[in-house]
């Protein structure tokens, strides 16, 4: 009758070790998820959720509905209606509804270089009429040049002959809409 206590007293001792064990590897489990958690970026999240979509409010404007197009590491673009996109600088964005829980794998180099003038220099060559919305002022026009840190859109409809350009600081920016 003794050693069956005797196995019993060293059955729970080695339970309580493997319970102890278990919480412990929980415990690293749950901290490993955090830390790799803290590493992921937004565009990171923005580019796992592929054409999903997504709710984007910036600042100052009505939120913005519409399928994910393309993402990188500085801007968003967004397909608002059937021919209308929405280009949305990262650094404007508020909160963004939509996304799930997955994140991509980091950018590649290339992507990583795609920065907001680059898009912009695109909408520069298309000569299309756009809407720039930055700090809650609207112009529409054309995207004429674009700096290191700003663009210039000259204002439609107006007479012929007066032309009026603005310099729009990138910093200001928060949407610029096609279509």
């Amino acid at each position: 009758m003794g050693a069956v206590r005797w196995e019993a007293l060293f059955d729970d001792m080695e339970a309580q070790l493997v319970a102890a064990r278990t919480a412990a590897v929980r415990l690293d489990v749950a901290e490993l998820t955090r830390a790799e958690r803290a590493t992921v970026a937004l565009t990171d999240r923005l580019r796992a959720a592929g054409a999903s979509s997504l709710t984007v409010r910036t600042a100052h404007g009505e939120p913005l509905r519409g399928s994910l197009v393309d993402v990188a590491p500085e801007w968003l673009l967004l397909a608002v209606g059937p021919v209308q996109q929405a280009l949305v600088p990262t650094a404007a964005v508020v909160a963004v509804g939509g996304l799930t829980a997955h994140a991509a794998p980091a950018a590649a180099a290339v992507e990583r270089r795609l920065g907001l003038g680059h898009a912009l220099r695109a909408l520069a060559r298309d000569r299309a009429v756009v809407r720039v919305r930055a700090a809650g002022v609207e112009i529409v026009g054309r995207v004429d040049r674009v700096g290191a840190d700003h663009l210039d859109v000259t204002e439609a409809d107006r007479p012929a002959g007066v032309a009026a350009t603005w310099a729009v600081p990138f910093a200001t920016l928060e949407v610029v809409r096609s279509g």
